[in-house]
């Protein structure tokens, strides 16, 4: 169905080649996961099947690429959506109509595909992704897992031989997540569609995938079944890692894989072993601060809402400067509405927001921002200037503060985007982007931070860097919020997790406590070893030697 054939690209004005001599042969009716490093050209390689590169990004290109017959670098995009279907990262950005039935019809209409016809495939995909019963709501008014099911209904409407999904679940809570990927599973097998997923939160995906494709910085390809490219890899989930380091075989990819070989170590039944001591997820509760940690953000009698809909009722909060707090729970609960109280962009309807002692009414948000600085789940909305140094120089500006280039050369290095420096922001991967964002709002070093989503788009590594960076800032009295679904990254990092449910929180303590007992929440290694307090890799690592 798929072959690349020696092909390489370069973007426009680049030194280096983004893809160098990409072979590959994807067979029809595989399921597919593209992993990779942040900016490896995972979306390139994805652009390159449709057409939009080099169509739409210009650039210069070798060798070439078949779809069955088509031929994407020669027909390009208009031709190749008849055959290639896309969904983007963000499903929004590809959303043109108001209501849930009328974008799916849209493209079908563009098409001049008759009307009954027309009708016939809107009933089809609505059905399949069990989308009928929101036929007639707004788009605005839809979940994150139901945007995303909604974007490949539209795609799906005009019958392609290929899927190709880039970072589907990025923005999803795990169970929006598993409602796309189990949607996903029933048109590879009842319809035995061709499915390319670029993906870096690989454990949800690696159970469910025929094949892998690796790409390594210097736009390289390996590619075979999921075991024999995992074995290998430095991109693999929390399981892989204490499974190649235990010797388990075969390579298990699922708790389900996975928990045989605990319990033949006695490991996998439930005890009374140390629970919360072991390694980062009992960093909070067994090294914690000796004096009471001084409140940087306190929030009392809090409620907020859209109109006439209540989000927010009655919560209070307290979080403390040098503490890193994760906030999780499911896509729309109300998570980003709370930051936006935080920061001034919503204006309570009751309740006080005290920010370093000092209530944040009547005060814009520019001068709140001085002092708790927000990094949305968009990063594009943070970036304006023409080089990713001149981004940090343009904050310390905005904020009259004298431009210190040591300073933005240290940041940039900790971020990993030295390389990047004089690159324009929107040119690079979503990652990397996150990463300049973060950097703009750090640069000024204010007491609080709120980050919303910020491993999206980021590999195994990156996300370690960031976590790095974000205990580093901890410990040096920043107080940090967070709001993640990716919950082997909360596992890593959190001293404390929050999570919001239906008016307010639901749950509050440390990771071992929090999820731990989690059914939606729980990571990888906990589901593994229940009652083991263990969360992470590293907590398991740890626990097998002294076993």
């Amino acid at each position: 169905m798929i072959e690349f054939a020696q092909l390489s690209y370069r973007y426009p004005d680049q030194p280096q080649v983004c893809l160098d001599q990409v072979s590959l042969t994807l067979p029809a009716g595989s399921f597919t996961l593209v992993i990779g490093p942040s900016g490896s050209g995972k979306s390139t390689l994805l652009r390159c099947l449709n057409g939009l590169v080099p169509h739409f990004s210009g650039g210069e290109v070798a060798g070439s690429v078949r779809i069955a017959a088509y031929d994407p670098i020669a027909l390009g995009p208009r031709v190749m959506s008849r055959h290639v279907g896309m969904v983007f990262q963000s499903p929004e950005a590809q959303f043109v109509l108001e209501r849930v039935e009328d974008e799916i019809a849209f493209a079908l209409e563009h098409a001049a595909v008759p009307r009954e016809q027309l009708r016939i495939r809107v009933e089809e995909v609505l059905d399949l992704l069990d989308l009928a019963p929101l036929r007639d709501r707004l788009l605005t008014t839809l979940s994150g897992g139901e945007r995303q099911r909604v974007a490949i209904a539209a795609t799906l409407a005009l019958q392609p031989e290929v899927l190709v999904l880039d970072e589907p679940t990025s923005q999803l809570d795990p169970q929006s997540a598993d409602d796309v990927l189990q949607a996903l599973v029933r048109l590879n097998h009842d319809l035995g569609l061709t499915i390319v997923l670029a993906e870096h939160r690989s454990e949800r995906v690696l159970p469910i995938v025929d094949l892998v494709v690796a790409l390594d910085r210097a736009g390289r390809v390996v590619s075979g079944p999921p075991r024999e490219i995992l074995a290998t890899s430095p991109l693999c989930p929390p399981l892989v890692t204490v499974a190649r380091a235990a010797g388990w075989q075969p390579l298990p990819l699922s708790v389900k894989e996975a928990r045989p070989f605990a319990t033949r170590q006695g490991l996998a039944q439930q005890d009374a072993i140390a629970v919360g001591k072991t390694g980062e997820a009992g960093r909070a509760s067994a090294t914690g601060p000796t004096r009471p940690p001084r409140p940087y953000l306190e929030i009392r009698g809090l409620e907020a809402g859209y109109g006439n809909t209540p989000v927010l009722r009655n919560l209070d909060l307290t979080i403390a400067a040098g503490e890193i707090t994760l906030l999780m729970g499911r896509n729309g609960i109300g998570k980003s509405t709370l930051l936006k109280c935080m920061i001034g962009l919503l204006r309570p309807r009751r309740g006080e927001i005290r920010i370093a002692g000092r209530s944040i009414a009547g005060r814009d948000v520019a001068a709140i921002s001085r002092e708790l600085a927000c990094l949305p789940q968009e990063p594009d909305s943070m970036l304006f200037a023409d080089t990713v140094a001149d981004e940090l120089r343009t904050t310390l500006r905005n904020h009259r503060l004298p431009v210190n280039e040591a300073l933005i050369d240290e940041l940039l290095a900790q971020l990993g985007l030295s390389e990047r420096r004089e690159r324009y922001p929107r040119d690079l991967s979503i990652g990397e982007r996150q990463r300049v964002a973060l950097g703009a709002i750090s640069i000024t070093r204010p007491g609080g931070l709120l980050l919303d989503e910020p491993t999206r788009g980021l590999d195994y590594e990156a996300k370690a860097m960031l976590g790095g960076l974000l205990r580093q800032w901890s410990r040096e009295g920043s107080a940090i919020i967070v709001v993640s679904h990716d919950v082997e990254f909360v596992a890593e990092i959190a001293d404390r997790v929050l999570i919001l449910g239906q008016g307010g929180l639901i749950a509050d303590g440390p990771p071992w406590n929090v999820l731990g007992n989690s059914p939606l929440f729980a990571p990888q290694i906990a589901r593994i070893f229940p009652g083991r307090g263990w969360l992470t890799a590293s907590n398991a690592l740890q626990g097998l030697q002294q076993k």
